[in-house]
């Protein structure tokens, strides 16, 4: 891929992140605290999300295979 086009395609994603978020009238100081704070919460929820979702999901498998007549696991 040209390099060009892609720096181009991140500017012009960038810009609509600016545009649909309203941050572009912000002041610099201002911008910079609207992003921290929302990278901060990004980042929360995918790691939310990495830690606790395989756990709920392997939970209701089990619920579920429970439900419909599976065998049990045995403890031993």
């Amino acid at each position: 891929m040209d390099v060009k086009r892609v720096k181009d395609y991140i500017y012009w994603l960038y810009y609509q992140y600016l545009l649909v978020t309203c941050s572009y009238v912000l002041e610099p100081w201002e911008q910079s605290m609207f992003h921290t704070i929302t990278v901060t919460v990004v980042a929360m929820v995918v790691y939310t999300a990495y830690v606790f979702v395989p756990i709920h999901v392997r939970l209701a498998l089990e619920f579920f295979s429970q439900i419909f007549g599976a065998q049990p696991k045995s403890s031993v």
